[in-house]
């Protein structure tokens, strides 16, 4: 009966016994004692504990980040024999990320030390008192012995360009002193720092301006003068090389006659009013008397009247307008000198006038030479009252 039994149900019978064999071979595996792997770990120096990396992210840095050294790790990983050698070579690892921190270390101090010096040289641009200068005619020759008495170091190697600035300011007063290249200049500056300003050409043999500038700059004993590049280069990029370095204003070649008297204006800053007023009253401001009384219909008394009403209402707007500057109210002060513009024009106030366009002029840029707009405007309004005062004091 059990062989009945046994051929009525061989199949399933079968099929028992294998799963029953697998099922052995299944534990028998499991309990086999497994072979460890040594494995050598790097860890990040800092780890982002909010950072959760999956395995696409672990898959991307392992491709971006493989480095030459950890490829050298890998290969040494690899031929590990003892417990011993993953030690050394982590300590080499070690060694190499400190000889790179190091290195980093001392290109941050050669960058910091530059970006110093740098700061330093780009200040001077706007370290020296600068006053505006007021719109003029085409500039003669003569003009320039308003300026007497000055000192100009002219560093240039060209003969030819020596020669026409030469001519240009004989007559003037002012005092050229010649340097062929910048090592003459520094030398000549070693003996003598009484000058107004350095011209200097941007490209010379021994040492060239830039280099030249910046040995002016660094020295405190020059820090009175004033240095103007002087050169053909006109980019953008050019231009502030030589503001880098320390220039404070460019001349393009060939030079300009009107370019320099600008320059030399704006720079001549020490006593330039006092000398003016004290020397000459024609030095002041003229009251256009004629246009201002047609504007008033010809009634003096009436022209008086509105005189004397500038006087008390505008007597002191260079004080409300140094008000306004340092607290930023630019848009105050620029509807100020739109008033100024209008009344000036009225009373025949031609040059108070202009001075109060370019103000707000200057007002209006982005690199507001404040100091220069108030300066200007201070001496501008100190000089039409005194003009105002006088023509009512005859009349």
């Amino acid at each position: 009966m059990s062989l009945e039994f046994f051929a009525q149900y061989q199949l399933e019978i079968i099929t028992i016994l294998i799963l029953f064999l697998l099922l052995i071979l299944y534990f028998l595996l499991k309990k086999r004692p497994q072979k460890k792997e040594t494995i050598l770990e790097i860890k990040p120096a800092v780890v982002d504990e909010y950072e959760v990396e999956s395995d696409d992210t672990k898959k991307f840095q392992k491709d971006v980040y493989d480095t030459p050294l950890e490829k050298k790790v890998t290969q040494e990983e690899k031929t590990l024999k003892s417990d011993e050698e993953p030690i050394e070579i982590e300590k080499e690892v070690k060694k190499e990320n400190v000889e790179i921190q190091n290195t980093s270390k001392e290109q941050d101090i050669l960058t910091s030390s530059g970006v110093q010096e740098l700061q330093t040289q780009q200040a001077f641009s706007s370290h020296f008192k600068k006053q505006m200068v007021p719109p003029h005619q085409k500039i003669k020759k003569e003009d320039f012995s308003k300026f007497s008495g000055k000192r100009i170091l002219l560093a240039e190697d060209n003969i030819i360009n020596q020669k026409v600035i030469l001519g240009l300011l004989s007559g003037s007063g002012i005092d050229v002193v010649i340097a062929n290249d910048g090592q003459e200049a520094l030398n000549i500056l070693e003996n003598d720092i009484n000058f107004m300003l350095v011209l200097m050409d941007a490209h010379m043999p021994n040492i060239d301006g830039f280099e030249a500038t910046r040995i002016i700059r660094k020295n405190p004993k020059y820090d009175h003068i004033v240095v103007v590049a002087l050169s053909g280069d006109t980019a953008s990029d050019d231009i502030k090389k030589m503001k880098d370095a320390g220039m404070s204003e460019t001349l393009e070649k060939p030079l300009k006659m009107d370019a320099l008297y600008d320059i030399l204006y704006a720079y001549n800053t020490q006593n330039s009013i006092e000398n003016e007023s004290t020397t000459q009253k024609t030095a002041l401001p003229t009251l256009e008397t004629k246009k201002g009384l047609e504007i008033c219909g010809n009634d003096k008394e009436f022209y008086k009247d509105i005189l004397k009403e500038f006087i008390q209402d505008y007597g002191n707007s260079d004080e409300s307008l140094n008000i306004l500057i340092k607290e930023q109210k630019f848009n105050e002060a620029d509807r100020l000198l739109l008033d100024i513009v209008g009344v000036c024009a009225n009373i025949g106030a031609q040059k108070m006038h202009n001075i109060a366009i370019t103000a707000k002029e200057m007002l209006k840029t982005k690199n507001k030479n404040l100091t220069a707009i108030l300066s200007s405007y201070k001496d501008g309004l100190t000089q039409t009252l005194q003009s105002i005062n006088q023509y009512i004091k005859e009349n």
